[in-house]
């Protein structure tokens, strides 16, 4: 028996084996998050818009998370239709024709296509706007009244204002608008308003 390439296959075997593993680790896609009905991440924070339902005047149009979107456009200071800034006061929850017009102006300076419509490509390119200078990612321990009082902090940064955030322990992004908190959720009849 020659023990030369038994430990040579073992070794090669072992390999393998750790190899693929890690792969199948690191190959775990993000969460599709609309079929959870929440805004939705795991892992890095870096990636977890880019698996997002699409937001439209025909999906998703009246949900919490059309408000975090709006929230996202009220931030980067785009134009709405009537030409001004598109403000706080159109941030309700509701994908209308003006949420519909500033995303367009958004996708414009982003580079984007110019639909109107919040899918994987614009909602992903939300992803770099996280600042990891400025405590994004910090973990806290804090009770906001549910079983997921642990959560991360995190900073949107837009071209005109920022926003903190916050990822729950099972993934769940919440946020606070008009002195309530508020799950970035899918479901029907937004809060938000």
């Amino acid at each position: 028996m020659n023990f030369g390439n038994t430990r040579t296959r073992l070794a090669t075997a072992a390999v393998s084996a750790a190899v693929a593993g890690a792969l199948a680790v690191s190959a775990s896609p993000a969460s599709a998050s609309a079929s959870s009905g929440y805004v939705n991440g795991g892992g890095s924070f870096y990636d977890d818009f880019a698996d997002e339902g699409t937001l439209s005047t025909t999906s998703y149009k009246d949900t919490n998370a059309t408000c975090l979107w709006q929230i996202i456009l009220y931030a980067e200071g785009v134009k709405e239709s009537n030409g001004t800034q598109f403000d706080w006061d159109d941030i309700d929850g509701k994908y209308g024709a003006n949420t519909a017009y500033a995303t367009k102006q958004l996708q414009r300076a982003w580079g984007l296509t110019q639909d109107g419509k919040v899918g994987n490509k614009t909602f992903g390119a939300a992803d770099d706007k996280w600042n990891p200078s400025t405590r994004a990612g910090e973990l806290e321990y804090r009770s906001t009244g549910s079983t997921d009082a642990t959560k991360y902090k995190l900073r949107y940064h837009g071209s005109r204002y920022y926003f903190d955030i916050y990822r729950t322990a099972s993934g769940k992004y919440r946020f606070y608008h008009k002195n309530v908190w508020h799950y970035a959720s899918y479901k029907n009849n937004s809060g938000c308003s």
